[in-house]
């Protein structure tokens, strides 16, 4: 795994290593959250946190209703060799029937045994 930086221990003159890993957010329908956690599962990817969000789109205003009706967002710190086989099989099996918004992002994390 690559090194992105060091940073500095405050005032010590000691530095901690970060390393680059990536963030799979997932912003969906309640209804879905199931099902990524299961795709999750299937990679050997057991560490996640979700939370119900609200929010405005393409299909209006969510997640103030009924319980069916909530959004929720998963987020992932994963390392990039498993990240294409997750994003290309949420993609093929969800999109076209669940209202979801799937982004990555870079992240630097300081204990890479976790991921």
């Amino acid at each position: 795994m690559r090194i992105d930086r060091f940073i500095p221990l405050y005032s010590t003159g000691l530095y901690m290593k970060l390393y680059n890993v990536k963030l799979l957010t997932v912003t969906c329908e309640i209804l879905a959250q199931k099902n990524i956690i299961e795709i999750l599962k299937k990679h050997e990817i057991t560490g996640y946190t979700t939370y119900e969000v609200e929010g405005n789109g393409a299909r209006g205003l969510r997640g103030q209703g009924f319980k069916n009706e909530k959004n929720v967002k998963v987020e992932v710190i994963m390392r990039e060799d498993k990240l294409s086989d997750v994003v290309e099989e949420i993609s093929r099996t969800m999109f076209a029937n669940f209202a979801l918004v799937l982004y990555v992002s870079d992240v630097s994390v300081v204990r890479t045994e976790k991921f």
